[in-house]
């Protein structure tokens, strides 16, 4: 039998679960070694840094990780402060890591995981031996790594979803990314905001990241006219459309959807509802052209921002025998509890290892990439996750179970959250189908001014 007792954890990922999951493991007196595919900690974080999250200070750090960190000097930052990305990877993220030392590696990109000698067809001693790891390193050359378990903290952020609402891309979409983003634009960047000014940009998605980009370039079109958004939604508007607002237990998160809002009411957005796309035509001036499914087209486009959620990638776990829901591609015991097919509530209930156990023991997806598909992850969640995983990995059984974890409610729930039945009054229209592609303006009531987006701008995600 071969013994693993003295193997480290691979942990893949150095972002906020994985290095969260790495100061557990310490405190645990386990050894871990994380493995980190940029130059430096919380790549994908830093890939958003001008995006302020709608989580405070106090809700952004982990206690195992406060502890690393105490003997260090490091100062936890005040308590009711919103960082940025930017803040979150500098002030917290990459002290973590350096307080880790050589327990990260960066440039390290795992390529495939296994078991030692065993394929996922082989029975024989199968729980017995390591997990074996392929990394590619930043010269190209190969390794080979073995570990006693594997928390898979790798992030949704390098895999965003394409304009097509049938999960593939729009026809056209490949020949047109020159003019097309999945990201929120950063219009600190002279280029970046060079690239909107004075542009019509099609904004497609409903979710925060929607939300941020549509405050923001209304803010830009506040002083740069000829500025303009067309926000594309797939489904109709309806009460939940722009959020929680007030009644959201998280102020800026319930902030931004009324800076979306205030974005069509003062008429720097338009809405089109029910669009969904299937083609990007590129007109004689080379403009985009957006044909929806039932043939109706947009008028041209000078860019598209695409933020239609994140998805996993799991192409270097094909090797493992991991029990993944149909539908979202997460852990099968926790996706019920996450599903926007039932419900839209941002308030998960709690879980931990045993709703992030798989048929393979020893691995476990943590963080963002445990919702597959679903949106509406906080840092919260992923501490409480890896805390959970690495008790159980520990042996501690009591601990590992013993998950405490009460969420912040977004204020909005009820009905599916992925697409129109006008039966749970999710539609703006009456009948049987989705709602006509329509353009329309959204009230005149008084709103969050579009200027203050900027202050509470959300990251959403806790990728690595």
């Amino acid at each position: 039998m071969t013994t693993t007792a003295h193997l480290p954890v691979v942990v893949i990922g150095a972002g906020p679960a994985g290095l969260a999951a790495a100061a557990h493991l310490v405190e645990r007196g386990i050894e871990p070694l994380v493995l980190e595919a940029g130059p430096s900690a919380a790549t994908a974080v830093r890939d958003w840094s001008h995006v302020r999250l709608f989580s405070t200070w106090s809700e952004l750090t982990d206690p195992a990780a406060e502890k690393l960190l105490a003997p260090t000097g490091w100062t936890k930052p005040a308590a009711d402060i919103y960082p940025t990305g930017g803040d979150w990877a500098e002030q917290y993220l990459q002290p973590l890591a350096d307080a880790l030392g050589d327990k990260v590696r960066y440039g390290a990109t795992v390529t495939g995981v296994s078991r030692l000698g065993r394929d996922r067809i082989v029975d024989a001693d199968r729980d017995q031996q390591p997990f074996t790891l392929r990394i590619e390193l930043a010269d190209g050359a190969e390794e080979r790594i073995t570990g006693r378990a594997v928390i898979d903290a790798s992030g949704t952020w390098s895999t965003p979803g394409p304009i097509g609402a049938d999960g593939l891309p729009a026809l056209g979409e490949h020949s047109a990314s020159a003019r097309i983003s999945y990201r929120i634009p950063d219009l600190k960047d002279p280029a970046v905001r060079a690239r909107y000014t004075g542009k019509r940009t099609a904004v497609i998605g409903s979710g925060a990241s929607a939300f941020t980009a549509l405050a923001t370039l209304a803010d830009l079109a506040t002083s740069e006219p000829g500025t303009h958004s067309v926000w594309i939604l797939r489904r109709g508007i309806s009460g939940s459309t722009f959020g929680g607002g007030s009644a959201d237990q998280l102020p800026a998160r319930g902030a931004l959807g009324l800076a979306a809002k205030a974005a069509v009411d003062d008429g720097y957005a338009d809405a089109v509802t029910g669009f969904r796309t299937e083609v990007i035509e590129r007109t004689d001036n080379d403009r985009l052209v957006l044909v929806g499914e039932d043939g109706r087209r947009l008028d041209p486009v000078d860019e598209v921002i695409v933020l239609t959620g994140l998805r996993p990638d799991l192409s270097f776990l094909s090797e493992l025998r991991l029990c993944l829901d149909e539908r979202l591609q997460a852990p099968v015991e926790l996706a019920p509890l996450i599903d926007p097919n039932q419900h839209s509530c941002g308030t998960v209930y709690p879980h931990g290892h045993r709703e992030l156990s798989h048929p393979e023991k020893g691995v476990y997806l943590v963080g963002i990439k445990s919702y597959g598909r679903a949106p509406t992850f906080l840092a919260m969640t992923g501490y409480e996750q890896v805390r959970s995983v690495t008790a159980a990995i520990a042996g501690d059984t009591e601990s590992a179970d013993r998950v405490e974890l009460t969420l912040p409610e977004t204020g909005v729930c009820g009905g599916a959250g992925l697409f129109d039945d006008p039966a749970d009054g999710q539609a703006d229209e009456g009948g049987c189908c989705a709602p006509a592609p329509t353009l329309v303006q959204i009230g005149t009531g008084t709103s969050m001014p579009v200027a203050a987006a900027e202050d509470t701008a959300s990251g959403g995600c806790c990728g690595s």
